[in-house]
């Protein structure tokens, strides 16, 4: 990557030095390695704090210290004294925990195949290309990048360094206004249906184009240095799956059902929605709800299933099957993963580190630090 001056590549595997299940840890039963997770993490002590996203499995959260959203999560382990921080999450989470905890903390992602498709689908590679082609497009313009936290270090690494920051699905909007204060125009990605939900927002949805960096009829730099907003073809699997049909197939089913969507989802769905908000926001509301009322969610059917668990006086419904809620990536940190990292972390050895690379940390903590500032 040449804007930042370090390199980068195209690939979802970031972390060459991340290893795989070992054979004998691939057929423990749930008795079994509970026993085992249990007997490591009171082995370790005070020395480990593992972190359950809310789209983990129950597997998962019923071990973690913390459990809530990427960024939270994060901020959690940082507050904490444990040398070791497991995150059950993916990559690029692992990434966020590496850059904001102390350098005598060491973060371990249980599976190495635990990569977001949607920080996949904006490569730090193909935005510096974007960047070169929308700016020279647009020589005039004072453009400010903002990426969302589901993206890798070195993405957040450039955003700072072209005087952009990190947003959150909570603080987009306050981000983009922060952005506006700054400049003409505002670079988005990668997740493009957050970015429409937002833009709509805040009233701004008639000046925005979309930059497919996987087409190249997808690519019009006349296009985006025309409008205000630039929002870049990416896009969570999971929540991307959410149609208008489930939420009138949902309503037809129970009558007074209340439907809650994430702010990921296509601009229609959030529409057709009663609420729409982050997985903290969602957790909340449910939460807060009186006890017979049905809440239908729409977003990863782990988070759904747990809120079901922690909330048995609520109907909590799936908006629509497990199939079309599954989120593969997080799928990949399997119990065995965490048994095995677990042990290998008591008998002294280091699995499956994380660590960003020291110009990328510095770079990616000063687009943190600005989103703390909106």
């Amino acid at each position: 990557m040449e804007t930042a001056d370090f390199e980068t590549e195209l690939s979802l595997f970031k972390y060459d030095n991340l290893e795989q299940l070992p054979p004998e840890y691939r057929d423990l039963d749930e008795d079994e390695r509970t026993d085992r997770i249990e007997a490591a993490r009171a082995e370790l002590g005070d020395d480990v704090v593992v972190l359950g996203h809310n789209y983990q499995r129950r597997e998962i959260v019923e071990h973690a210290d913390f459990v809530g959203d990427s960024y939270q999560l994060s901020k959690e382990a940082a507050n904490a004294d444990a040398k070791y921080v497991v995150f059950g999450g993916v990559t690029f989470m692992a990434e966020s925990a590496d850059i904001i905890t102390g350098d005598d903390q060491t973060v371990v992602l249980p599976s190495m195949e635990a990569s977001c498709p949607m920080a996949g689908m904006a490569e730090a590679l193909q935005v510096d290309a974007a960047w070169e082609e929308i700016t020279a497009a647009a020589p005039d313009a004072d453009i400010v990048p903002i990426t969302y936290m589901n993206s890798y270090a070195d993405l957040k690494a450039f955003c700072a360094e072209q005087g952009g920051l990190v947003c959150t699905s909570s603080n987009a909007h306050r981000a983009f206004e922060w952005a506006f204060e700054r400049g003409d125009k505002v670079l988005f990605l990668p997740d493009k249906h957050l970015g429409e939900n937002t833009t709509h927002r805040l009233g701004m949805a008639d000046s925005v184009a979309e930059w497919d960096p996987w087409d190249p009829e997808g690519k019009d730099a006349e296009a985006a240095a025309e409008a205000d907003i630039v929002l870049w073809d990416g896009y969570c699997q999971v929540h991307e799956r959410f149609r208008v049909d489930h939420v009138e197939q949902v309503r037809e089913r129970y009558e007074d059902a209340n439907v809650i969507v994430h702010p990921e989802c296509r601009r229609e769905v959030v529409e057709a929605a009663d609420v729409a908000g982050s997985t903290a926001t969602i957790t909340r509301t449910v939460a807060d709800a009186d006890p017979g009322e049905t809440w239908a969610v729409g977003t990863e059917i782990h988070l759904t299933n747990h809120l079901s668990r922690w909330h048995p006086d609520v109907n909590v419904v799936p908006l629509c099957g497990d199939a079309c809620m599954d989120c593969n990536a997080m799928r990949q940190i399997d119990p065995n993963y965490l048994t095995w990292v677990l042990e290998e972390l008591v008998a002294g050895r280091e699995r499956n580190v994380i660590e960003v690379a020291p110009e990328e940390k510095e770079l990616a903590k000063v687009a943190l630090d600005r989103m703390l500032e909106v």
